[in-house]
């Protein structure tokens, strides 16, 4: 009876916390439930303030914008033609000093409000545009020079003004009124968006309170049903367990799940039990096979047996992972020291071996290799990337990099390892087809042997290095370095011969072509020589046989041979320096046949003919010339020359 007793109480007090935890739950739910419904309430009187204080309030500051620019627009015209108007005079007075300063204020304090900073940039535009307006156009050029009857009798200040209504006031209003139509436009946008996000969130308390509410009747129902199949389930559960414990059997894990009461954690501290005996057995097959990677829950912190076994799959996976670290390091080692050898005479295919390899090896996502250039004692000394893996190339090409520059350059300067764990933004982007990211960790490494460093290879990627991997890398730089160095030595030594060999070929080229324009220079004089002689026996003939004299330009008698002076009868003396006009009859010498003669002569024209001449006793003689102009290089008329001779 004792245990009836006991035993009812228990299970009303059971069924007591699981009520109480299932109100909580109704309880919590409605507590949810009021937060989001202030929480959106919040969010709609929010929007309602923003559009009732800034949203539209702006609208109607804007509108009434448009409607004091086009009444200035229409006063500013009275004033022009109705003189006696004094009523639209004091109002557009009214509007400058008062009215425009004032919405000026109320539109310039909401501006600050406003989302678009190209929706401020445009109102800005548009007061120091309707200042101008006011104050360049329609107070100096309208208001000030109408300001009494004289003014508007005076027709060239009244056409003044009304041409500065119609080509200034009116266009400008009109594209003063555009603008703010724009603005307003873009106002407008915001205020229905405003609108629209109130009705939004008014359909999402809605939806939200429906949603809990329902949620709150299902919690409700799923609740009761929890409670009914809770008392029974771990009670059958841990008879079967005890009979089949008894019989000496471990049972197969049902991934029972339980209550949290007492019968529960019975249930539950059982299942733990023989789950925990079968994880054990398991666990000791597992690291007899090997596997050391499964993971493993001791029953409890003074579970002897399991954190035995725990310790023993530590040591035995820590000696494994140290093998494969080494192993792992020495296949590395092997295949790039191979990749070194094979590609030792070109740099360029070298570095982008090198880089994509060493990339792929470690896993990385990007690379680049930089090389120290090759600089005289007195230039500075840089580097510049000549192999890249999955970089934005086009970015770097052709940039140097001087000592100290960038965390390339210091690792070069400081000849040590540079390693970043937190990658400052967008210092390097790894890029995918379907997008960017920062990477999570940076290598940067010197190629470096017997304390000379040759370049530095950096590595980005998402994960981080381990220690044997950057341990990795370094003797990889060491190799590396010392490839280049070969490398560089080689090509070096290729170069000098190459130059050897092109100078030695030019040399050549130039020994063949100094002796062929020594025998063309040697034929040519003697073609000269040749020619020489040949002008030298036609001279000598014509000088022989015919009548030959020379002239400047403008006919002065400069040389003369022994023929020339038989046929006139005249001695040197007499004719050396005379005009040629000497030997002419009078009226040749005065027509303009014979000054045009001369002209044409002296422009290069040669001419020939039969003339008749006046010999020294003044006898008329007949000769037949040829005059010829003789020319410099450069092609000016230096001198004439008359070949003659008399006819009989």
């Amino acid at each position: 009876m004792e245990e009836k007793e006991k035993s009812k109480f228990r299970f009303r007090l059971t069924i007591g916390n699981k009520i109480l935890g299932g109100f909580l739950i109704l309880i919590v739910l409605f507590v949810v439930n009021g937060a989001i419904i202030f929480w959106k309430g919040n969010e709609i009187n929010n929007v309602v303030n923003s559009s009732s204080l800034i949203y539209r309030p702006s609208q109607d500051a804007i509108k009434e914008f448009v409607l004091l620019v086009t009444r200035s627009k229409m006063l500013v015209t009275n004033w022009v033609y109705l003189q006696t108007n004094q009523e639209d005079k004091n109002a557009l007075r009214q509007l400058q000093d008062y009215d425009y300063p004032a919405l000026r204020d109320r539109i310039t304090k909401l501006m600050p409000t406003w989302e678009s900073d190209s929706q401020r940039a445009w109102m800005d535009t548009v007061f120091l545009k309707f200042d101008t307006l006011i104050n360049e156009v329609q107070k100096k050029s309208v208001m000030a020079n109408l300001q009494s009857f004289e003014n508007y009798e005076d027709p060239l200040t009244k056409l003044l003004a009304e041409d500065a209504v119609e080509s200034q006031v009116i266009p400008r209003t009109t594209d003063l009124i555009n603008r703010l139509n724009r603005i307003a436009r873009k106002q407008d946008d915001v205020t229905e968006r405003s609108d629209v996000e109130i009705k939004d969130s008014i359909k999402s308390l809605q939806t939200y309170t429906l949603v809990l509410g329902s949620s709150i009747i299902l919690i409700g129902l799923l609740s009761a049903l929890f409670l009914r199949r809770s008392i029974t389930r771990p009670v059958n559960f841990l008879k079967n367990v005890v009979i089949k414990l008894g019989k000496g059997e471990l049972i197969e894990e049902k991934g029972t799940q339980f209550s949290n009461d007492e019968i529960g954690e019975m249930a539950t501290a059982m299942d733990n039990l023989v789950t925990g005996l079968k994880s054990t057995s398991l666990f000791a097959e597992n690291i007899g096979g090997g596997n050391y990677q499964m993971e493993f829950k001791p029953l409890s912190e003074h579970d002897v047996l399991g954190n035995s076994l725990i310790n023993m799959r530590n040591n035995l996976s820590k000696v494994s992972e140290d093998d494969k670290k080494r192993n792992w390091a020495t296949e590395g080692l092997a295949r790039f020291g191979e990749l070194l050898r094979t590609n030792n005479n070109d740099l360029a295919k070298l570095s982008d071996e090198i880089i994509g390899s060493l990339v792929k090896y470690l896993k990385a996502n990007q690379g680049a290799l930089y090389i120290v250039d090759d600089a005289s004692a007195d230039e500075e000394q840089t580097m510049s990337m000549k192999a890249c893996y999955a970089w934005d190339k086009k970015k770097f090409l052709n940039h140097k990099i001087y000592k100290g520059e960038g965390l390339a350059g210091q690792a070069w300067q400081e000849g040590d390892t540079v390693y970043l764990t937190e990658v400052p933004q967008n210092y390097v982007r790894i890029v995918s087809g379907l997008g960017d990211a920062n990477p999570t960790s940076v290598l940067i490494v010197p190629l470096k042997v017997n304390d000379q460093i040759f370049g530095v290879v950096e590595i980005a990627s998402f994960i981080e290095f381990q220690d044997f991997e950057i341990e990795f890398v370094q003797k990889i730089a060491e190799s590396i370095a010392s490839t280049i160095s070969s490398v560089k030595v080689n090509a070096r030594t290729q170069r000098l011969l190459e130059e050897s060999q092109e100078m030695t070929e030019q040399m050549r080229a130039q020994e063949e072509e100094m002796r062929q324009n020594m025998e063309e220079l040697q034929a040519t004089q003697e073609e000269m020589q040749r020619s020489q002689a040949e002008t030298e026996s036609t001279l000598n003939a014509i000088h022989g046989s015919l009548a030959v004299a020379e002239y400047n330009t403008d006919g002065s008698i400069m040389k003369i041979n022994s023929n020339f002076l038989e046929i006139f009868g005249y001695t040197q003396d007499e004719i050396l320096g005379e005009h040629h006009r000497i030997l002419t009859t009078k009226e040749e010498k005065n027509s303009d046949e014979y000054r045009q003669f001369w002209r044409d002569l002296s422009a290069g024209y040669p001419k020939k003919g039969t003339h008749k001449r006046i010999n020294r006793k003044g006898e008329i003689i007949t000769i037949r010339s040829s005059f010829s102009p003789i020319k410099s290089r450069s092609g000016e008329v230096v001198k004439i020359m008359e070949i003659a001779y008399e006819l009989k």
